[in-house]
């Protein structure tokens, strides 16, 4: 397999020496970059070529969410995989909005942050569990009952995305379930469709509209 192409972007120098230091020690992943902030990250993407942004939101200059805003512009195939802390929880909110796929808070092992990047560079998202209830709160919509012209979803489709909503990545909604990630996204691909969203975020407001999730 292809070591996925990684950009690290990090203002504090420390954090940044020690993230270099842990991804580098996984085959999977190869770190073609690094940037100290976000406008060294624009200038140096079509240089370095990454798949996958890990990006810190707290930075100085360009906020993390103009980044992601900017990147998804000019290079919507790169996954955007945002580095924060708990407490920049509506920051959080705004980079998925802006097309993150997903979050990371600092401190996770090494273990998680690479397959959070493999997660997101296969296609997946990843949204943890402690600030899910959130995201879900801030998108919750009231339902309509004109319904009738939007595809129905089947009872495993549902399952998935009533999974994906408590914040389980597509590997963890595979375990759960006992099927291969593959048919994890196989599934989302489908419910994307049929709601006419383009994420899961997207696809949990929907949901929530359509009263196929509850709070």
């Amino acid at each position: 397999m292809t070591a996925i192409r990684v950009l690290v972007v990090e203002d504090q120098p420390k954090i940044l020496k020690n993230l270099l230091k842990v991804l580098g020690g996984f085959d999977a992943i190869e770190v073609v970059g690094k940037a100290l902030s976000g406008e060294e990250a624009l200038e140096v993407i079509d240089e370095v070529k990454p798949e996958v942004l890990l990006l810190d939101l707290g930075l100085p200059g360009i906020s993390g969410i103009e980044v992601t805003k900017q990147v998804k512009e000019k290079w919507p195939k790169i996954e955007i995989l945002i580095f924060t802390i708990f407490e920049e929880e509506e920051k959080v909110m705004g980079a998925i909005q802006a097309g993150a796929s997903g979050y990371l808070l600092k401190g996770m092992n090494a273990e998680k942050i690479v397959d959070s990047i493999c997660e997101v560079h296969s296609g997946g998202s990843v949204i943890q569990p402690s600030l899910a209830r959130s995201l879900l709160r801030h998108f919750q919509v009231i339902p309509t009952p004109n319904d009738e012209e939007i595809p129905k979803l089947t009872p495993r489709e549902v399952e998935i995305l009533q999974i994906i909503a408590k914040g389980l990545s597509n590997l963890e909604a595979a375990n759960v379930l006992k099927i291969s990630r593959a048919t994890i996204r196989t599934h989302l691909e489908h419910i994307y469709a049929k709601m006419s969203v383009s994420n899961r975020v997207e696809a949990i407001t929907e949901g929530i509209r359509q009263g196929l999730i509850d709070l």
